[in-house]
């Protein structure tokens, strides 16, 4: 079949530039979109340069490569592995959102998290331990280990109004989760007209929701994965 000039890459066996035998392509530089000068070395090592046209394309085979090999970029391949890694890091790890946070949890904190909310997810629960418990550090936990096991998207932080800036800080200082606190301004000046659609982590004040009929219809037209309620 065939080839176009695209095909004709680094690293590709050609037939049609330097007869029938195939040659191997060794650099390609294009001029303009239809013509592409070529440099290739031929089976017996020798090599040659030559200039390829959109009109040749009927006279150019590229032979089947390998189904793998091992040209890809390196700076890619490192990051596609690291991320592979981190997305498959829970399976080995089964603290992991403890020891990449900068906390000490308490072993009621360890033990609500890990044992009774994570195993039985998805899952409705309400965590209601006494005030000064620790309520935000187990539910940064869980967050972080949702978010790892990419069980959790988009998450939305109800809470009284003198508490937004504290879940703010707590959740960006010891688990880097970066949440938004819906402001007046940020809900007036979304694009979309809806900011609860614009931002996936964000906090909400329970007065600005309970007494706005408005911001209560926007946040209807909204989905989450999961809902935060202090």
């Amino acid at each position: 079949m065939a080839a176009r000039l695209e095909d004709i890459v680094k690293g590709a066996k050609v037939r049609g530039i330097a007869g029938s035998a195939p040659v191997t392509i060794v650099y390609v530089d294009w001029h303009g979109n239809t013509v592409l000068s070529v440099t290739y070395r031929t089976e017996q090592g020798a090599l040659g340069e030559t200039m390829v046209y959109r009109f040749d394309e009927a006279n150019l085979e590229v032979e089947d490569s390998l189904p793998w090999s091992f040209d890809a970029d390196a700076d890619d391949l490192r990051l596609v592995s690291e991320a592979y890694r981190i997305s498959l890091a829970h399976l080995f790890d089964p603290y992991l959102a403890v020891r990449t946070s900068s906390i000490d949890p308490l072993p009621h904190q360890i033990s609500a998290v890990y044992k009774e909310m994570l195993p039985r997810m998805p899952l409705r629960f309400v965590l209601a331990d006494d005030p000064g418990a620790g309520k935000t550090i187990m539910t940064g936990l869980l967050l972080k280990e949702m978010i790892v096991r990419g069980d959790l998207r988009r998450c939305l932080i109800v809470c009284p109004g003198n508490l937004a800036e504290q879940w703010q800080d707590e959740l960006y200082r010891k688990f880097a989760l970066h949440f938004t606190i819906l402001t007046n301004d940020l809900l007036e000046s979304a694009v979309t007209g809806n900011a609860f659609v614009e931002n996936d982590l964000c906090i909400a004040r329970l007065d600005k929701l309970s007494r706005n009929e408005e911001v209560r219809a926007k946040l209807s037209n909204s989905t989450w994965d999961l809902i935060v309620c202090d």
